[in-house]
């Protein structure tokens, strides 16, 4: 789903184009456009990193503000070109949020379906992965910070308030190490720990997480997460 598209010219080549950024799923259903800044120069991406490749936007339905990944597009010169947004950015339209009514609550909003984004990259994995829990209702999906205790041996971490979620992005099918070092970090902060992987689980790790309760979720490559186990197919149907 896109919205109108804005010209883009690549500061490499000078070739311009038009750019129309994707709508992402706020939680309450309504979509979320980040709002590119008309006319803004596009750079080129050189290095990557977690601050950079996110972008906080305040939904206009119901005033809630998440990170959503930050707008690119590939040029046909081969650059890949960060789309700037604009600064305390809200996706439009929305009502007034001087005054928000909260729904009743005793009649609260069905949660609407998940809206995939295709897997093409390692990257796209722990983009769904961070998408999937954002759809579940954790607030706030970031890397993990820096440290001993959250580095985890391979993959990715991601985590949220309430949460601690481990991605293996990679072929590799995710291990029983993998699972057990995640599941005692998440122990160590009272939190609830979830696994996704790319490609599947060891056996090992999936009889170990049946002992725990870890949910387990496999990233199919049109984006959806499937749930593997009994406690991934309960923590979908209720949320966080």
């Amino acid at each position: 789903m896109t919205t109108g598209g804005v010209p883009v010219r690549c500061p490499v080549c000078r070739h311009e184009q038009a750019y129309a950024p994707p709508a992402f799923p706020c939680s309450c259903g309504a979509p979320v456009v980040p709002p590119v800044a008309y006319g803004a120069a596009a750079t080129p991406v050189t290095e990557r990193s977690w601050a950079d490749d996110w972008v906080t936007v305040r939904c206009g339905s119901c005033g809630r503000e998440a990170d959503w990944p930050q707008p690119e597009v590939g040029c046909a010169c081969g650059a890949v070109l960060r789309i700037p947004v604009l600064t305390e950015a809200v996706s439009a339209p929305g009502p007034d949020l001087a005054a928000p009514q909260p729904p009743p609550a005793t009649a609260p909003a069905p949660r609407p379906a998940f809206r995939p984004v295709p897997v093409r990259s390692a990257r796209d994995a722990v983009t769904t992965a961070a998408l999937y829990l954002r759809w579940l209702g954790y607030a706030d999906v970031r890397d993990a910070e820096a440290g001993p205790e959250s580095r985890a041996p391979s993959g990715a971490r991601l985590t949220a308030r309430g949460v601690l979620a481990h991605v293996e992005p990679s072929a590799r099918p995710a291990s029983l190490r993998d699972l057990e070092c995640a599941w005692l970090t998440a122990l160590t902060h009272e939190v609830t720990c979830v696994c996704f992987a790319l490609s599947d689980f060891t056996p090992e790790a999936c009889e170990r997480a049946a002992e725990l309760g870890v949910p387990l979720f496999r990233i199919e490559l049109d984006g959806v997460p499937a749930a593997l186990n009994g406690a991934a197919d309960e923590l979908a149907a209720r949320g966080a």
